[in-house]
């Protein structure tokens, strides 16, 4: 029996050795990162793929004299300058008018302190800046157009954080906005300011600090709060405002900023949790099922502890699925930077379904938020933040904005998911990455052909705004 046992013994142990052998040679997940590399063109539309993040730092003197230079991309696109040295130093979101069909103009948050310059119009052709809030907001970040013809801007400013609606951005100049009042008294605002009356703030959608926005085509806004979770009160929550006036999608741009949705509504923060009569929230349930609270006060950092809403680590830029949205459902997706240093690498980009765009209008009874994850982050891809949906294609292109990556900041293109198992994007390839350490992609935003990419190099070596146009997408 012992020689038995150990025969057989010494069998399995050849036989594992054999089998060891021949897998020894095979890194299964970096020969399905090699595929999707090379099927670039057919998935993306792209050329070969940037490999690794550049290492690089060039000079404000090389930058200035060509401001492509600041990045390098993906084999078959080209990078065009919409403005170099004249937009405001630190351009984030931006948002498309008249449309995103046939754009003449970026109009875009500078943010900044509240002495500088706030929002402008950037002209596409010519790269002209001028100059719609002059002063008095505090670091503007998100800037969106809204189904109505207008557009909404915000400030990234903790508790505090004030959105605006602009109408007629083409004829309105050089207002200070003051204790939320938008002016033309000089000082502070610049000599020949006109159109204050074209700026209000809106309060029924509360307070927070503003980074991603989203509307639905009647008007349903969603968005979160860019915080990070301390002392055991968790992060950032996700909101949505359901106007009272839902906008009919079949009516002309208003001209009265009183005909805007944002008048009046009702404010409900995300919880997701739905086991045992959902009481099932809190730490650990970040995705799933659950529900929407309704917000008693517009206080909405506080109110989500208070409320127990489901916590982020600082929400930033999120958008809109358009194919979702023309089957006549909700479905948005946003990225949480996560926490960097310390080897951590948990940023990532979430995705939430709210039912039909009826359904996620409704407020007796509420819809039913799913949120699950697409991408999740690591070493090579973490700090997500601005995210920008591709029309056609249908994929997602995601901006990095960190201090302690392996290399700069990079532009990473990420499919959908597919019929596969899993949830997660179906993978993703860098398509962009900044020479300059200082610098980060922002803003970016994709016209409605989705083969014009406009994106910001924030803070980046030249010390002044950069604006890029990306091209080249088959």
């Amino acid at each position: 029996m012992k020689k038995a046992a150990t025969g057989i013994a010494l069998v399995v142990a050849l036989g594992i050795g054999v089998v060891g052998s021949a897998l020894a040679g095979l890194d299964f997940g970096l020969d399905t990162q090699n595929l999707l590399a090379s099927k670039s063109q057919v998935l993306f539309g792209v050329g070969k793929p940037i490999d690794a993040s550049s290492q690089d730092s060039i000079d404000a003197t090389t930058a200035d004299a060509d401001p492509t230079a600041l990045a390098t991309l993906a084999n078959c696109l080209n990078a065009d300058v919409v403005t170099s040295g004249v937009a405001a130093p630190n351009i984030d979101m931006m948002a498309l008018w008249p449309n995103a069909t046939d754009p003449e103009w970026l109009i875009a948050c500078n943010e900044q302190g509240s002495a500088q310059v706030g929002v402008q119009r950037i002209n596409i052709e010519t790269g002209a800046a001028e100059t719609i809030v002059v002063s008095g907001l505090t670091s503007c970040d998100p800037a969106r157009a809204t189904p109505w013809g207008t557009i909404v801007f915000a400030e990234e400013d903790g508790s505090n954080g004030q959105l605006f609606e602009l109408i007629d951005p083409l004829n309105t100049t050089g207002v200070a906005i003051t204790g939320g009042t938008p002016t033309c008294a000089v000082p502070p605002a610049a000599p020949g300011c006109t159109g204050a009356d074209n700026i209000v703030e809106r309060t029924a959608v509360g307070k927070l600090s503003f980074e991603g926005i989203g509307f639905t085509p009647n008007g349903v806004m969603y968005y979160g709060d860019e915080n990070r979770p301390n002392n055991g009160t968790p992060g950032g929550a996700y909101f949505k405002f359901i106007p009272t006036t839902l906008w009919d999608p079949g009516d002309d741009p208003i001209t009265s900023l009183g005909d805007s949705p944002l008048v009046a509504g009702s404010v409900y923060g995300l919880r997701l949790g739905k086991r045992a009569g959902n009481t099932d929230y809190g730490q650990g349930t970040q995705t799933g099922l659950g529900t929407w609270i309704p917000v008693g006060g517009l206080d909405l950092r506080n109110q989500a502890a208070t409320l127990k809403l489901t916590g982020y680590y600082r929400p930033e830029d999120l958008e809109l699925d358009f194919a979702a949205v023309q089957d006549g459902d909700v479905r948005l997706c946003g990225n949480n930077t996560g926490n960097e240093g310390d080897d951590r690498y948990d940023g990532e980009t979430i995705c939430v379904a709210d039912g039909t765009i009826e359904e996620a209008a409704d407020t007796t009874p509420l819809s039913i938020p799913e949120v699950q994850y697409l991408v999740i982050g690591y070493p090579e891809f973490a700090m997500m933040d601005n995210i920008a949906y591709q029309p056609g294609r249908g994929n997602w292109v995601i901006h990095e904005d960190g201090d302690q990556l392996l290399g700069n900041n990079d532009l990473w293109d990420c499919l959908s998911d597919g019929a596969d198992d899993n949830l997660l994007s179906d993978g993703c390839i860098r398509i962009g990455t900044l020479n300059d350490l200082t610098a980060e992609w922002t803003g970016g935003i994709f016209d409605a052909t989705g083969t014009r990419f406009f994106v910001s190099v924030q803070h980046n070596v030249t010390g002044h705004g950069v604006v890029l146009e990306i091209t080249g997408w088959k």
